[in-house]
């Protein structure tokens, strides 16, 4: 990032955070519940006022904060990466539990370059992201994709955080990026169109609506199902024959007792083309590591990769390894995987 664009980066989040602040005081509320208002004041172009709250003193403090920002030359970049800071805080200050909490950009950019080569050929792109949350992880693909192949990227975020889907409506409103929001449950009934691409951090746990997920192959036999084992399949209904699924998962996917059902369903509808391990120190505990898994769903011509991609990346901080590990998979991916 250049120092301008470091510069342009915080004096967007300075005007979100001092609006929130000023919100979070004027109407007493949680400091993300003050950051949707400001959100949604700095798109309408002017500041809600109900019962009198905000006072005519804040409200004029938060329309000359709201003036200084020149939507039009906003870099979605900048937009993302401001909100970004503001959930960081957001999740300091509220407490927000874990499932909540966003994917690391140095995660999300590895995800979104795995996630160039797949689709570059593709002139029009529909990506679908199953527990979009705050929308960081998707946004950060969309823009990456935009940069490398200058194509039309559109996309649908589905979530049941009406709080989180708040604040990926005011990220991609503000970011220009053509994302249909829906708030529902992803493992009901979807009313759709296939998408080209998935891509996903999935919540970890178990799904507690058990008679609804009995038509799912990966349900438990008995008790609570694993939600991330059921949004996978879900997640690859939804996906064009042929097409990718990238998703961040628990490095013991397939360690598990319930991983048998997981692998039945797999067996019958996509292949496993990938499996990359992200660096340990990324993670406090060896139960919370995570990988980057890579999903393609059966289709006509398609088939496994004589080599599937298993590996562990190494340190981000080693920029050697790092790199090589890179090159190892670009290449991997033009020559295993597209040229089959």
């Amino acid at each position: 990032m250049t120092i301008l664009a470091i510069k342009e980066t915080e004096a967007f989040f300075k005007v979100l955070d001092e609006s929130s602040e000023l919100l979070k005081d004027a109407l007493s509320t949680s400091y993300l519940d003050a950051f949707i208002e400001s959100g949604d004041n700095l798109i309408d172009g002017h500041v809600q006022v109900e019962d009198g709250r905000p006072d005519e003193k804040v409200v004029q403090q938060l329309q000359g904060l709201y003036n200084s920002v020149d939507r039009s030359r906003l870099n979605p970049e900048t937009v993302r990466q401001g909100i970004q800071l503001s959930m960081l805080k957001a999740m300091r200050e509220d407490d927000i539990q874990g499932n909540h909490q966003m994917t690391p950009d140095s995660i999300g950019m590895v995800m979104g370059y795995i996630v160039i080569r797949l689709v570059e050929k593709q002139n029009q792109l529909t990506i679908l992201d199953p527990a979009v949350g705050t929308a960081n992880l998707l946004t950060t693909i969309i823009n990456q994709l935009k940069d490398a192949t200058h194509e039309k990227v559109a996309a649908i975020g589905i979530d049941n955080d009406e709080s989180l889907l708040s604040v990926a409506d005011i990220s991609t409103t503000l970011q220009q990026a053509s994302v249909t929001l829906m708030h529902q449950d992803a493992l009901g009934e979807l009313q759709i169109p296939e998408a080209d691409l998935v891509v996903s951090d999935l919540p970890i746990g178990y799904y507690p609506l058990d008679e609804k997920v009995t038509t799912f192959k990966t349900h438990a036999q008995s008790g609570h199902s694993y939600v991330h084992h059921l949004l996978l399949e879900q997640a690859m209904r939804f996906v064009k024959p042929g097409g990718y699924g990238v998703f961040l998962v628990p490095s013991q996917l397939f360690s598990t007792p319930e991983s048998k059902r997981l692998l039945s369903w797999l067996q019958d509808a996509a292949y496993l083309q990938g499996l990359l391990a992200l660096p340990k120190d990324l993670f406090t505990a060896k139960q919370s590591a995570k990988s980057i898994l890579l999903l393609q769903r059966h289709g006509e011509g398609v088939k496994q990769a004589d080599k599937v991609m298993i590996g562990e990346f190494p340190s981000f901080k080693d920029q050697t390894a790092f790199s090589k590990f890179i090159a190892e998979i670009v290449d991997w991916e033009l020559n295993d995987l597209l040229k089959r």
